[in-house]
């Protein structure tokens, strides 16, 4: 993942990586040097996620030692453990960043609790086939979804209208969609026929601004990415063919020069599709 929190705070364009080593290292990559390590997982760090608050200040794990680790980038230090899955966790995601809280970059709003993330949450998806809510003000849990029969590979929040909804997927082959205030599992999409690694909420373009659509998208070890409606359970709207693996999905916002001969930059608002496939290569669709 890249570090907001660097670039915002030190203009360092640096990234963030976890290993089956234990640990999360930060790396500047553009001066090819190894910033700092956290060390405190007892297992692999499956997946990584910094805070949308506080310029991304905060950054959430995900192990297989069966614990979530909350960090404060700034200070290289674990500020809490939660505790309570049963198997590894395989997969971390923190609620989206608030309207009310648009503006604050320094932590002015937002000073309640461990780290001033009053009102986010974080998710996280096990081994042991449930999704749980974790309050990152109090560090208590909040809910458990139960659905999924096998271990569970993405959750992912939305945002605007799907505000209140996590996004599932699993090796039982299904793409689950969660509705946080009723804890109730709302649609269940079945049709891959390996397992699900990545799913996504896919974007679409309002008067210049990327929105959530009512679109999902799921992709999976059969070499199928696949697009479905939330609003039924239907067979899915489209399908594209990959290679050997879909292991992670990305939606990316890209601008265009005008020509070349003028530098200046204008918005495109072409949302392009990455996708990584187990042969080691990136793919693109436009």
């Amino acid at each position: 993942k890249f570090s907001s929190y660097h670039y915002h705070n030190h203009h360092q364009n640096v990234i963030c990586s976890s290993s089956i080593d234990k640990t999360i290292r930060f790396w500047d990559f553009k001066h090819n040097k190894r910033l700092q390590i956290f060390n405190g997982h007892t297992g692999g760090v499956c997946g990584i996620e910094f805070s949308p608050f506080n310029c991304g200040r905060y950054l959430c794990s995900g192990s297989i030692d069966k614990t979530i680790c909350l960090w404060n980038v700034e200070t290289s230090k674990s500020l809490h453990v939660f505790n309570g899955h049963k198997k590894a966790v395989c997969c971390v995601d923190i609620s989206p960043l608030q309207n009310n809280n648009k503006n604050d970059n320094n932590n002015k709003i937002n000073n309640i609790g461990v780290i001033g993330g009053n009102g986010y949450t974080i998710c996280s998806g096990s081994s042991d086939k449930t999704i749980r809510i974790w309050d990152i003000e109090t560090t208590k849990q909040l809910n458990v979804f139960k659905g999924h029969k096998y271990v569970i590979r993405s959750v992912k929040y939305g945002s605007n209208e799907l505000l209140n909804t996590i996004l599932s997927g699993s090796d039982d082959k299904s793409v689950c969609l969660w509705d946080i205030r009723s804890g109730q599992q709302a649609k269940v999409f079945n049709g891959h026929t390996n397992w699900v690694w990545s799913v996504e909420y896919s974007p679409f373009v309002i008067k210049n601004n990327i929105c959530n659509s009512n679109v999902i998208c799921s992709g999976s070890w059969d070499n199928t990415i696949r697009f479905w409606d939330i609003r039924s359970n239907k067979k899915e709207l489209y399908s594209i063919k990959g290679y050997n693996g879909i292991g992670c999905l990305k939606f990316v916002s890209l601008k265009n020069k005008v020509n070349d001969n003028e530098q200046k930059l204008k918005n495109d608002y072409g949302v392009h599709l990455y996708y990584g496939s187990h042969n080691g290569l990136i793919h693109v669709w436009g």
